[in-house]
């Protein structure tokens, strides 16, 4: 399994995107690849998954062990 860890590192110029259910600095598990949009779908804050602008995360290099292990904890 090929999993994509992203840090929240702005909530700055979304229009019409909803911010609110993303916390600055909190790590999130990318469930899809970066579409031809800039968009990227992340489980959120409220638990459930929606699509927000890229840019709005970095993405966060892990071993292949610790992603395994994030997955589990954001999972729960």
């Amino acid at each position: 399994m090929d999993m994509r860890f992203l840090v929240c590192v702005s909530r700055e110029g979304c229009g019409e995107f909803s911010t609110s259910d993303l916390t600055l600095g909190r790590l999130y598990e990318a469930i899809e690849p970066e579409d031809p949009h800039g968009m990227v779908r992340v489980i959120d804050d409220s638990g459930e998954d929606y699509l927000y602008p890229a840019n709005l995360f970095e993405s966060v290099e892990v071993q292949a062990s610790t992603a395994e292990r994030l997955h589990k904890l954001l999972a729960a």
